[in-house]
């Protein structure tokens, strides 16, 4: 997803001598990259390999993005194989030829950590995946003060927008919703958990939009590394989501907008038992701290729920065609 849309950044901003390397199993992903200018397109399997052997060229940047995000996933050897093992052999690679490393690392890393600061005392994972992404982060850390080109991890909030489609179960909720309302005319919520209210827990939800923008930053900043959060600095609870999809596939229909709680109160918000499969392994709140990635110069400015979910249902509407 972050993926797909970086590739479209980048070309916007005129770079079209870009390699695309996914796993296209699921053929169907290949929508993500049409219209998009390629100079060449490598499966997984086959690019890390070549890229180590310095098959392919010089290769200015590096936009890693690619894991397993799965946080049901309970497969520990394959996480951190696909994670943290893969990744660990990037980085050497890119090290050893002078290429930047710009890459995805998650705000899972903070578990139930009340403090979302890129701190080790903060870190606290409730998952193998979450463990994943630490422990490459960890080694960056370590790599960093040597480091011969840039590198910089991007601790990603949770993202929403276009190009998610295939990520099935584990797309955003905005997405899911969206689809619901389609469907079914009303969106589902989780219900009371952790002390919260009905669709009161909290994240931070970031436009995919703002995610291209932030990396396109350290782009052209070749001078900045680090590990830095990427998210709006804002916790919002679940409801605002819903509110703002309910409302935004309202208005294409030319139906005026309704609060929260009329929303509810016509059925068009229903809350759900809290799933016994995600007791103890689920974030209630998470909101970046942003004090890092300011300090690097980067300012760019995020969208909030309302105005990024309402870009997002526009796109997902013409993806639809209506």
């Amino acid at each position: 997803m972050i993926g797909s849309n970086l590739v479209h950044g980048l070309n916007a901003m005129g770079i079209d001598d870009v390699i695309a390397v996914d796993d296209l199993k699921d053929g169907s992903k290949y929508r993500n990259l049409l219209g998009a200018k390629l100079s060449d397109y490598f499966d997984q399997s086959e690019f890390y390999e070549r890229f180590a052997q310095r098959d392919l060229g010089r290769v200015d940047v590096m936009f890693h993005e690619g894991a397993c995000s799965d946080t049901m996933e309970h497969d520990g050897r394959f996480m951190l194989e696909n994670n943290y093992r893969c990744s660990k052999r990037l980085l050497d690679a890119c090290q050893a030829q002078g290429t930047r490393l710009l890459y995805a690392s998650s705000a899972a890393v903070y578990g139930d950590s009340p403090t979302f600061r890129e701190e080790p005392g903060l870190e606290r994972p409730l998952n193998v995946y979450g463990y994943s992404k630490l422990l490459f982060d960890n080694v960056v850390r370590r790599m960093l003060p040597s480091a011969t080109s840039q590198v910089a991890g991007f601790r990603y909030f949770n993202v929403y927008g276009p190009r998610e489609r295939h990520k099935g179960r584990m797309a955003s909720v905005a997405f899911h919703e969206f689809n619901q309302y389609h469907d079914q005319g009303k969106v589902k919520l989780f219900g009371e958990y952790g002390g919260y209210g009905p669709g009161q827990q909290l994240r931070d939800f970031v436009f995919v939009e703002d995610v291209v923008a932030v990396n396109l930053w350290f782009l052209e900043s070749p001078d900045k590394s680090g590990i830095v959060n990427v998210g709006t600095g804002r916790a919002q609870p679940f409801n605002d989501v819903a509110h703002a999809v309910v409302n935004a596939c309202r208005a294409r229909k030319g139906s005026g907008a309704l609060t929260l709680e009329e929303q509810v109160a016509q059925g068009l918000i229903e809350y759900v038992a809290f799933p016994d499969a995600l007791v103890g392994k689920y974030q209630c709140h998470t909101q970046a701290d942003l004090t890092q990635l300011r300090a690097t110069g980067c300012d760019v400015q995020f969208a909030d729920v309302a105005t990024g979910v309402r870009r997002y249902v526009e796109w997902l509407a013409g993806e639809q065609g209506g």
